[in-house]
């Protein structure tokens, strides 16, 4: 990288003609594979799911879903976030995860959760430094993959006050 050269991380939506990297993403970076109703969950989602872009490449995703809980409320899953590994650490995941946490303040949804696999210490590190904290512990959540083990991560988003 040139001296003083600023790069540019990016964020842009998930549509039908860019969904292809999404699935390529979800490849080399999860070791699960991923259905058609994830898929049309993360389309759903409009904003709230993400490729990010560095200098033009693409190398990280956030993908949610919608869930409607009691009384009407909705919650936000987040169902995958990831950066490719030679690109973590620039602040990739960071922008994606505040880009859905300020989308829910702004629409008032109070609540983010995910699953993480029990092993994956970067990620819970990650999540914690945002406010997650570990609710649940669920036991043989993953098949095929070892430990099979998750914790559910959640945090509870404060509200924006906007002016009438």
């Amino acid at each position: 990288m040139g001296v003083g050269r600023e790069v540019q991380i990016s964020l842009d939506a998930v549509r039908d003609k860019n969904l292809m990297q999404l699935k390529k993403l979800n490849t080399a970076l999860f070791p699960v594979r991923y259905n058609d109703k994830y898929y049309a969950d993360a389309l759903a989602s409009g904003d709230f799911t993400k490729l990010a872009y560095y200098s033009d490449i693409c190398v990280g995703s956030i993908a949610c879903r919608f869930e409607k809980k009691e009384a009407g409320a909705v919650h936000v899953y987040i169902m995958t976030l990831g950066v490719l590994a030679p690109y973590r650490g620039l602040g990739i995941g960071t922008k994606l995860l505040n880009h859905v946490l300020d989308l829910c303040s702004k629409q008032n949804i109070s609540e983010v959760y995910l699953h993480v696999q029990t092993n994956n210490e970067d990620a819970i590190n990650f999540y914690k430094k945002f406010g997650f904290e570990i609710t649940e512990t669920i036991q043989n959540y993953y098949t095929n993959i070892t430990p099979p083990d998750c914790y559910v991560l959640t945090k509870h988003i404060t509200q924006t006050q906007t002016e009438k």
